[in-house]
């Protein structure tokens, strides 16, 4: 779609609205800013657009008469899809597209596109360093905080682009068409949004919907929902296994990590060479080794960077050792699977910090991976008495109830022996009580690092 000239709907005036809008005025659209809050001031939104952008600006509704001079709107992805004013839009015929779509149509060169429950983020910093280290141009983006749309415009035909994609943004691509796709895994998250598993499976599979067999994808053959997958991917697909050894495909043989194909084994490394922890990682590692393998990136190079590279932060981030005890920030563990990979990684009896917005999750699992690592469970935030529900019913007595994220920390502290760790590992957003997860895992580093040695 030609956007020169005419009007186009922004809807969500965050970061994706303002990349959006600024994407949009440079290519020669009219981008109309519209928020429903009308809390937001519109001098608060004007001093956070771009420089040259411009924009008009709109709070609380929409009148008809700027809705019928609309080509397209572009919705954030905090927006649903099945809110009434989306809803609305498509009603009137209007195409709706995601800051995803809109960026991937003025975006030059090849792209990968990962996605998945947990792991996206390691797993995409990680394959935009191996492309890094090998190729000239590239450009890491999407959910991982670079918006797609702020980089676009700044692509060539030589470029490499690795973006990390959410349920949330793929529910509104169109013909987004990645040369390479990885679906890490499947878990329940999100179901307030898709309401249901099945629903949120068939949106995480959409990343490979416009691939041909010329391109990869590449699937966690131990995830049930990707196994299934497979048989009727559009693409090529590239299998790794941290369970067994594979045919054809990356696998996890003891503490190496291995490959398979047309009958040759090879072992490429040993995990005790990398910098990352816990098999979950190890997953991580496989599923950017097949990406940048498929891409045609040499074995020597990728597994330099593999060795070289350290753990993002906010996923099972290495804080500080106080007194004996290890602190650990894993703030980017918002839902009950990541969670539980947290607390796998572990070594030491562990004071486990969880609790945070409701996304009507269920607990059950992560609280039976605790397997007696938890010596003390402190929880605050809108779940915390359904956790602490839960963990009554699974025998777990060791839970106490904060009211903020202050005295959470303090009980903490005060319950440590040298030898033990705390672990802020969630299981749950941080809405309500910080308006993201990186400003929770903040916190937290800052209050580790003013405790006195």
């Amino acid at each position: 779609m030609d956007v020169r000239g005419k009007k186009v709907l922004v809807v969500g005036t965050g970061k994706s609205g303002i990349g959006a809008a600024a994407l949009l005025s440079q290519v020669g659209a009219t981008p109309v800013l519209f928020d429903e809050n009308e809390k937001i001031q519109k001098d608060d939104i004007e001093k956070r657009l771009s420089l040259g952008t411009k924009a008009e600006i709109v709070i609380g509704k929409l009148d008809e008469k700027t809705e019928e001079t609309l080509s397209l709107a572009v919705i954030s992805p905090g927006v649903p899809v099945d809110s009434p004013t989306v809803l609305s839009l498509k009603d009137k015929g209007l195409p709706v597209w995601g800051e995803v779509e809109l960026a991937y149509a003025f975006a030059k060169g090849r792209l990968i596109a990962i996605t998945g429950t947990n792991g996206k983020t390691t797993t995409t910093a990680l394959t935009g360093q191996i492309m890094a280290d090998y190729y000239s141009s590239v450009f890491v983006v999407g959910n991982i905080g670079n918006a797609y749309t702020k980089e676009a415009l700044h692509t060539t035909e030589e470029s490499v682009t690795v973006a990390e994609i959410s349920s949330f943004q793929l529910e509104t691509t169109v013909k987004f068409h990645p040369q390479i796709s990885a679906i890490l895994n499947i878990t329940p998250d999100h179901l307030n949004r898709h309401h249901t598993m099945e629903n949120y499976a068939a949106v995480k599979q959409s990343v490979s919907k416009n691939q041909t067999k010329k391109d990869f994808c590449i699937l966690n053959y131990e995830d049930p929902y990707t196994k299934e997958f497979m048989k009727k991917c559009p693409a090529t697909v590239i299998l790794f296994s941290s369970e067994r050894e594979l045919e054809e495909g990356y696998y996890l043989d003891g503490e190496e990590i291995c490959c398979s194909f047309e009958g040759k084994k090879q072992r490429l490394l040993n995990v005790h060479d990398m910098k990352l922890i816990g098999k979950h990682n190890y997953e991580n590692v496989m599923a950017a080794i097949a990406m940048a393998a498929a891409f045609g990136v040499p074995m020597e190079s990728i597994l330099k960077t593999v060795k070289n590279f350290k753990a993002v932060e906010h996923r099972i981030e290495y804080v500080a050792e106080k007194k004996g005890v290890v602190y650990y920030n894993d703030s980017k563990g918002t839902n009950p699977d990541a969670a539980i990979k947290a607390i796998q990684a572990m070594t030491r009896p562990t004071i486990l910090i969880g609790g945070g917005y409701d996304k009507q999750s269920e607990y059950d699992e992560w609280i039976e991976a605790f397997d007696g690592k938890v010596k003390l469970f402190v929880l605050l935030g809108q779940t915390r008495e359904k956790i602490a529900e839960c963990a009554k019913k699974h025998g777990l007595d060791c839970v106490v109830l904060a009211d903020s994220f202050e005295e959470a920390m303090d009980i903490c502290v005060s319950h440590t022996c040298p030898g033990d760790a705390v672990l802020l590992s969630p299981a749950c957003a941080s809405w309500g009580m910080f308006p993201n997860y990186e400003v929770r895992g903040e916190k937290f580093k800052e209050y580790v690092n003013n405790l006195k040695e």
